[in-house]
């Protein structure tokens, strides 16, 4: 069955195709923190860093609080059990390729160690040493 393209996922993917939104949810997994301080750690505006925030929102990973004039967001790691649920399908794949790959080196490493070692064979000597 193909999987629609509008899924629930592909604002979480979306999300996460994003270095600094993926930053910004690694300092939310410690607490709390106010729009400033997201967008502290990059040379953005704090316009650039709502943007980031709103898609972060979209995807359900974060929620936002306005408590006066300030914004605080906290993560909401509940989606991402989604995107985690979807990924570990591929997880077997990539763990037959590894299984294969250390076969394979253990092979090669097996085939070297049957392999005689010679020690080098001196130079023959010049025709002046008849």
């Amino acid at each position: 069955m193909v999987e629609h393209l509008a899924s629930p996922l592909s604002p979480v993917f979306h999300a996460l195709g994003d270095a600094t939104r993926r930053h910004m949810l690694r300092q939310l997994a410690a607490g709390e923190r106010t729009v400033g301080q997201l967008a502290e750690p990059f040379a953005i505006s704090l316009a650039a860093a709502s943007k980031h925030i709103k898609a972060l929102e979209s995807a359900g990973l974060i929620r936002r609080e306005v408590r006066g004039r300030t914004h605080f967001c906290r993560l909401d790691a509940a989606p991402l059990a989604g995107a985690y649920e979807w990924l570990s399908f591929y997880e077997r794949y990539w763990n037959q390729r590894l299984d294969i790959l250390e076969r394979l080196l253990r092979e090669e490493d097996e085939r070297k160690a049957s392999i005689p070692t010679q020690s080098p064979t001196p130079p023959e000597p010049k025709g002046d040493d008849k």
